[in-house]
């Protein structure tokens, strides 16, 4: 009840600097003597479980990559109620990523640009976060990679992290979407992709009999793909055997927000205006996936009308961003206790 004023108050800040600010503020309110302070005021319900790539996920609402990409505030989000937190996106070294200010709300279509450019303290940082984490749910690190290293040699950045992350994950994830590191989209594409995906597999066999567990690998397509195109991506996950797809990234598209203050900055656009968008794609990729791969559904989730309908278009998990900084920990509530 008390989050539009903490809203008022955060939205007054830059908004790198509020999310910097939620960020330390969860990371307190994670510690064991306010963990339970946290929990009880939010007074989330545990939710209904929910089996999927042979995960069993307390609830089937997540945390989307891009809030905690160092996985700093781990069991602080987790005391919101959420059933699963993916953290990242993380690359092999730490790095800056794009020129201040990168961040912009759009308040009155309840979208947000980043330009973030995958700015995070590197794969080491946060698998040690990772361990000190308490958090008892299923956890996804997101992996990515360097915008100093080559498009051709991409590959190694994911297959350098995959190794490290293996061991600590409960799943992978491979973003090769976001629109912020300079041609990484071109991986979703051909030879590119498959490549990727035959070597990323090739690796999760011997990992999976190194550390005696399977720990699945999705991937993160954007949605500013083409019919044609997201039918060869998810031709491609399938031949590749694939344990899941997220849907979707941000996109670069302005279509909707045409004329808002901050709608002609470069970069990703999330929330609101990507609702329908994305909702979109998953209901194309059920179509071509029939249920062989599960869907899991991001953008512009902000309430349990829509949330109900990107389950209905295919999605089995979801995951909030945006929607939880214009909606706050009671989106969280309300999806919990809804989505069946």
């Amino acid at each position: 009840m008390f989050y539009p004023l903490i809203r008022k108050v955060l939205f007054c800040l830059q908004p790198e600097t509020a999310h910097d600010f939620t960020i330390s503020t969860l990371h307190l309110a994670g510690k064991p003597i306010l963990n339970g302070i946290v929990k009880n005021l939010i007074a989330c319900p545990q939710g209904t479980e929910k089996n999927v790539m042979g995960i069993k996920f307390k609830n089937p609402i997540g945390l989307a990559a891009g809030v905690d990409k160092d996985g700093e505030a781990i069991d602080g989000f987790a005391a919101l109620g959420f059933g699963f937190i993916e953290v990242g996106t993380v690359t092999p070294l730490a790095q800056d990523g794009n020129a201040k200010p990168r961040q912009f709300r759009l308040v009155e279509a309840e979208g947000i640009i980043n330009r973030n450019g995958f700015n995070n303290k590197g794969i080491d940082h946060l698998i040690e976060n990772v361990k000190k984490s308490q958090f008892n749910g299923v956890l996804g690190i997101n992996i990515g990679k360097n915008k100093i290293t080559p498009l051709e040699k991409g590959k190694d950045d994911y297959i350098f992290c995959l190794n490290k992350a293996y061991n600590y994950a409960d799943y992978i994830t491979v973003n090769i979407s976001s629109p912020n590191t300079p041609d990484l989209r071109q991986l979703q594409y051909g030879d590119a992709l498959d490549d990727l995906l035959q070597s990323i597999k090739a690796r999760q066999l011997i990992l999976s009999e190194q550390y005696n567990k399977y720990v699945p690998v999705v991937v993160k397509i954007a949605p500013d793909l083409t019919e044609n195109e997201l039918v060869q991506i998810a031709d491609a996950l399938r031949r590749h055997k694939m344990d899941g797809v997220i849907a979707t990234n941000t996109t670069i598209a302005r279509d909707n927000v045409t004329g808002l203050k901050h709608s002609q900055e470069i970069g990703g656009l999330s929330g609101k205006p990507l609702q329908h968008k994305s909702t979109a794609i998953i209901r194309r990729l059920q179509q071509e996936l029939q249920g062989e791969i599960p869907i899991i559904g991001s953008g512009g989730i902000d309430s349990i009308q829509n949330a109900q309908q990107k389950i209905a278009a295919g999605a089995s998990l979801l995951q909030l961003y945006s929607g939880l900084i214009y909606h706050g920990p009671k989106l969280v509530k309300d999806l919990v206790q809804a989505i069946k």
